[in-house]
């Protein structure tokens, strides 16, 4: 672990690379304790945006308010939990994550990395890009990484590992009814947990231009079954015909956009599995009700990917970037009540 004074060192040193052109570490871990008041925020930020790393910043459970300034520029900080809760509206503490072991969690984020640090490094530079970009742009940019990391290594091993394709199965894969001035799209594969297809995705944008001509519909969003998305369907991954015609139909054709777009008179209804794009998707409503059981989680590294939904825009907005890295970098599930105390959701319900 590198004391602040280190790691300002190393912004001026040459980055140590592979014969591949990677970071010899992909990941730095730095204890924002050591740091003094002489530090600016502003001048590690500058710098931690040029590495080609992760940087993790690591907390005690009653930092300083400096050391809170300076976790924001890192990728994201772990802080050690303790008994009493954190007075709330810091914006040094969104960029922290409480975590009960720090060294368990670092190991766990170190194993990630280390299984694709190419998407790694990827999601680290891109949603500090996100952080000042439009909506839209923010969108483009996305699509630009995951179509390049579609064409990548990593996530040509994870494909490699892939059982057989399954048939894409029939009917239509979602119900749309308007009805007293609601328009309500319902995603309805619950055989396939609603897994989000291509043919998913262009139902959804179909219907939601139905809400954007009529400026009198409201639109409520929901899945059917135990599940409200259960992510990408894996058994379309790898099957575009070219990375680049993917990315320009992503963007043409973006069901993000459009919820963005319509997202001040737009409800998702959440429950069971939001995994992937099934909780990137509904980030960009306006209001987020989850049932109690409800579990989320950005899987797309393991993949060698980031996320593809629009993830890295709708719940970076709600959540800010540092705990959207730490949700992707992890995969991890996260549990109603902490998405509820972070604004992922905004109500609990039966």
């Amino acid at each position: 672990m590198l004391t602040v004074a280190a790691l300002l060192r190393l912004l001026d040193a040459p980055q140590p690379l592979t014969a591949e052109g990677l970071p010899v570490d992909p990941l730095l871990v730095v204890d924002l304790a050591t740091a003094d008041d002489r530090v600016r925020a502003e001048t590690l930020d500058a710098g931690l945006g040029m590495l080609p790393q992760v940087t993790v910043g690591v907390l005690p459970s009653a930092p300083s308010p400096q050391a809170l300034l300076l976790a924001q520029a890192c990728t994201f900080t772990l802080r050690q939990a303790s008994g009493q809760r954190s007075a709330p509206g810091a914006r040094g503490r969104r960029a922290c994550v409480v975590v009960a072991d720090v060294d368990a969690e670092l190991a766990a984020v170190e194993r990630s990395i280390q299984h694709a640090p190419v998407a790694a490094v990827s999601l680290h530079r891109l949603l500090r890009l996100q952080a000042r970009s439009t909506v839209p742009d923010g969108l483009v940019a996305e699509s630009a990484v995951y179509s390049t990391l579609l064409a990548g290594p990593e996530f040509a091993r994870w494909l490699a590992g892939r059982p057989p394709r399954r048939p894409a199965g029939t009917g239509e894969p979602l119900d749309v009814t308007a009805e007293a001035g609601v328009l309500r799209i319902t995603l309805s594969r619950p055989a396939r947990r609603n897994a989000y297809s291509a043919a998913m995705r262009e139902a959804l944008t179909d219907a939601l231009s139905v809400a954007a001509a009529d400026p009198s519909l409201r639109v409520e969003l929901r899945g059917r079954g135990p599940d409200f998305c259960a992510g990408g369907d894996l058994d379309e991954f790898g099957t575009a015909l070219d990375p680049a015609r993917a990315h320009v139909l992503r963007t043409a054709r973006s069901a993000g956009l459009a919820l963005h777009r319509l997202a001040a008179r737009t409800t998702a209804y959440l429950q069971g599995n939001c995994i992937g794009a099934g909780i990137e998707l509904p980030a960009f409503a306006d209001r987020v009700l989850a049932r109690d059981d409800t579990l989320i989680r950005l899987p797309e590294l393991a993949m060698g990917l980031v996320p593809g939904a629009g993830g890295t825009v709708s719940v970076t907005r709600r959540i800010g970037r540092w705990r959207t890295a730490w949700l992707a970098l992890t995969g991890a599930p996260l549990t109603v009540r902490t998405a509820l105390s972070w604004g992922l959701v905004d109500e609990v319900v039966p």
